[in-house]
């Protein structure tokens, strides 16, 4: 009656979770640790029950000897019936499935004294029972709730589908939080991900995987119509889940660990062999459900293939066709070349050079703004950048071109503000990197240390900068440090209201450079206050910048479409022609991810030949 009831009762269960994903978890978070408690607790008074009612002696099972004289009495059908025995570790990972938002000590002490003694127990009692009911147990029966007492077995079906909820919860979230890492990683294609929770960054939603998912896990639900296929795709998938740990920790061993590399081989012997022996287990079950997880992963592989290989491409294509700094500083009135009003911020995946949809746009388009930003968002394989270090500014050609260059750096846990607040941080910062530019060339009334072999000529465009801003106490400072390696960065500390901005500096050539800047913070001597030492060309290139803010920012973005070049294979053109430009369409654009408002976008067609 329970086993007809369960495709049902698993299709209803599974829209309702999913149709609740977009409030987020935390709103019935805190009902998930104690049902998985309560259910733990169950699982462990049933198995005690059966063992002590049923057969006492089952606990002889545990011992190696008996698993060893298994296999050697049933050799073939042991060795098959091993992809069945997959199903008493099914699902005891969903738990984990989110397992940044745990500590490792948690972990431990959860599954070392908690959720391995009760599947133990559970598994056990089952065994117990089952040693006395041969002939109960059929394939149309589920052996779990043939082993509960009849008096218990509905209220125990009811803690499982709540059970059952939360271990689907926690892959659900897994899921969204990979498919977001890998978006930011520049591995799948761009996807809405919404922030459910102010406090809790982990908590997203991706609404259309969310809907993907439903309906893949109801398809699957009612195609199989029975646990034995759902289970043996699930254990293939742990299975190789497990393998292809096993193989990544003896790497991390080596690599990680600086541990000798025979105690990496004697890990990876250990555990693989065990792992590869219920690998090749579960395999058998390959026409009978195993072949779901293969079919997603090779899906799913493609997709990820595809678009990385197109985007590295389309990196590839921009990196040859930039252009020169020079050609920029050459556009001017003689040319025809038009400065207007306001803040032009130009996207690209240049991290130096001009990219060529910006020339394409001056071509057709002979004028820019007053203010030109280069703008480059890079993701970065961390969780969290600081504030502090996430803007590198640094500026192009001389002063007066009032042209600039801004990499912002996220990481893939990052929460990104919405534009307006984007535009007003950037300008703070070109603010700040204005003034460390007007602190650099100040030498009356400082005390400056120099100690350098030789000097470097100024280029056109200088050197990127972090700018952010922490608390500060103590004496003023003013310190830059230089270094033939390029492994160093450079470090400038300047001093305003009780603040000090940081700024990191890659050094560019074989410069060896110590200078050291102690500015005086009494206002005697007209040093107390940074504005008044200031020069005139800082204060107008500020106040140029802040007048053209007041006049509008316009966002220059490039609109892509690539091809497979002439001669290319036909895996290539497929790739790119139809698979890449297929995707790119019906995916996130640029513009919608970065939250452009329509009225200030300017799209520059481009074609890419890769």
């Amino acid at each position: 009656m329970i086993a007809d009831a369960v495709v049902p009762i698993t299709c209803f269960i599974l829209v309702c979770l999913f149709a609740l994903q977009h409030y987020g978890t935390h709103r019935v978070g805190f009902l998930f640790a104690p049902i998985v408690l309560i259910w733990l607790l169950c699982l462990s008074t049933l198995g005690l029950y059966n063992i002590f009612h049923w057969n006492p002696h089952v606990y002889q099972a545990l011992s190696p000897y008996y698993m060893y004289k298994f296999l050697r009495k049933t050799r073939k059908s042991g060795w098959m019936s091993l992809g069945g025995i997959l199903l008493c570790i099914t699902g005891s990972e969903a738990m984990f499935a989110d397992l940044g938002h745990f500590t490792y000590t948690a972990i431990q002490i959860a599954f070392t004294f908690l959720v391995y003694p009760a599947l133990i127990l559970a598994y056990m009692g089952q065994a117990a029972y089952l040693s006395r009911h041969h002939h109960i147990y059929n394939s149309y029966q589920i052996g779990f709730y043939v082993s509960v007492p009849e008096c218990v077995r509905w209220p125990v079906l009811i803690l499982a589908i709540f059970a059952s909820v939360v271990g689907g919860q926690a892959i659900i979230s897994g899921t969204f939080s990979i498919i977001n890492q890998s978006q930011s990683l520049g591995c799948f294609p761009r996807v809405k991900v919404v922030h459910t929770s102010d406090k809790i960054h982990g908590q997203i939603y991706i609404p259309e995987i969310n809907w993907m998912l439903m309906i893949l896990c109801i398809a699957v639900t009612i195609g199989f119509r029975d646990t034995k296929h759902i289970g043996n795709a699930s254990g293939l998938a742990v299975m190789t889940v497990m393998l292809v740990t096993t193989c990544l920790t003896s790497l991390v061993i080596i690599i990680c660990w600086h541990k000798p590399p025979i105690l990496a081989l004697a890990f990876l012997l250990f555990f693989g062999t065990i792992e590869v022996l219920y690998f090749s287990a579960s395999l058998e079950k390959f026409l009978d459900g195993a072949w779901l997880p293969i079919l997603l992963a090779l899906f799913l592989m493609t997709i990820m293939f595809v678009w990385h290989y197109a985007t590295i491409k389309k990196y590839e294509f921009d990196l040859h066709n930039k252009v020169s700094l020079e050609w920029l500083l050459a556009l001017g009135p003689s040319l025809g070349i038009a400065r207007v009003p306001g803040i032009g911020l130009v996207y690209t995946e240049l991290t130096s050079g001009i990219p060529a949809n910006f020339s394409r746009f001056v071509t057709n388009f002979p004028a820019f703004h007053r203010v030109l930003v280069f703008v480059c968002i890079k993701h970065v394989p961390v969780p969290y950048v600081p504030p502090a270090e996430r803007y590198l500014v640094g500026r192009i050609g001389p002063s007066d071109h009032r042209s600039y260059r801004c990499i912002v750096r996220y990481g893939y846990r990052d929460v990104h503000q919405d534009i307006d607040s984007f535009e007003s941080e950037l300008v703070d910062r070109l603010v700040d990197f204005i003034r460390f530019d007007g602190y650099r060339t100040l030498g009356t009334n400082s005390c400056v240390e120099v100690d350098a072999s030789r000097s470097s000529e100024s280029t056109g465009e200088c050197r990127l900068a972090v700018i952010g801003t922490v608390a500060f106490s103590g004496l003023p400072a003013y310190e830059i440090e230089e270094s033939v390696q390029p492994s160093k960065t450079v470090r400038f500390q300047t001093v305003e209201n009780n603040k000090i901005d940081v700024i990191e500096m890659e050094p560019v050539g074989a410069v060896e450079k110590r200078v050291r800047f102690a500015i005086d913070d009494e206002s005697g001597g007209g040093d107390g206050d940074t504005h008044s030492a200031m020069d005139d060309r800082v204060r107008e290139e500020i106040e140029d910048l802040l007048e053209a803010q007041q006049a509008g920012t316009a966002f220059i973005l490039g609109h892509s479409h690539v091809k497979a070049k002439q001669g290319s294979t036909f895996l290539k053109k497929a790739a790119i022609d139809f698979g890449y430009n297929f995707l790119r369409r019906n995916c996130r654009g640029p513009d919608v991810a970065l939250k452009v408002p329509p009225a200030s976008l300017l799209e520059v067609g481009m074609v890419y030949v890769v």
